[in-house]
């Protein structure tokens, strides 16, 4: 898929589909989700219009003399809980990529306001950097290269899994049921019930 991302092309993901973005991706952590927060409530112009985008929550490493990426491995995305709706609501922003999931009402946000999450593997930060090309811009190294506003450009990033669909559905609820349903089969077949 190219970004930006359409509201048409996201309505057509379903769970569990592997997707490669290319195109203009932005990478932020919290630091980066804090100040772009404050702009919207202060009415200031941001460095960069997130409509339609994909925001990658990571702290990549880049080398200063050719601002190449090394590495980019995902954030753990709870650590954005608490900014991700307004974020989405306020930004327009139409792709998550990050680790481990979101919140329930960031994913009632996803819902709403038309947003896919993507998981990408932790522990994979060289590969990840292989599909970031080039970096094309980055606001706010006041906050640390890690928190900063990076805009990079993609060229095949992934492998991506959908693992929140824009209606809502999460990989990581159908992983809690069949979890729980397994404990109580095999407390059943144990005895133990």
């Amino acid at each position: 898929m190219n970004t930006p991302l359409s509201h048409e092309g996201i309505k057509n993901l379903k769970l569990g589909d592997t997707v490669y973005l290319s195109g203009t991706i932005f990478i932020a952590r919290d630091e980066a989700h804090l100040r772009a927060l404050k702009f919207y409530e202060e009415s200031k112009e941001l460095p960069v219009d997130f409509n339609g985008g994909v925001i990658f929550h990571c702290g990549p490493i880049v080398r200063k003399e050719d601002k190449k990426i090394l590495a980019a491995g995902p954030t753990t995305s709870a650590r954005m809980n608490s900014m991700e709706p307004k974020f989405i609501e306020l930004s327009g922003i139409k792709g998550i990529i990050g680790k481990g999931g979101m919140s329930k009402d960031t994913v009632e946000a996803m819902k709403k306001f038309g947003c896919v999450y993507f998981a990408f593997t932790g522990g994979a930060a060289v590969l990840a950097a292989k599909g970031l090309e080039n970096v094309k811009d980055v606001f706010w190294l006041d906050l640390g290269m890690p928190e900063a506003l990076w805009v990079v450009e993609a060229n095949d990033f992934g492998p991506l899994v959908v693992a929140i669909d824009a209606y809502g559905n999460s990989i990581y609820d159908e992983v809690s049921k069949n979890v729980g349903k397994n404990i109580i089969d095999s407390k059943r077949i144990l005895g133990l019930e």
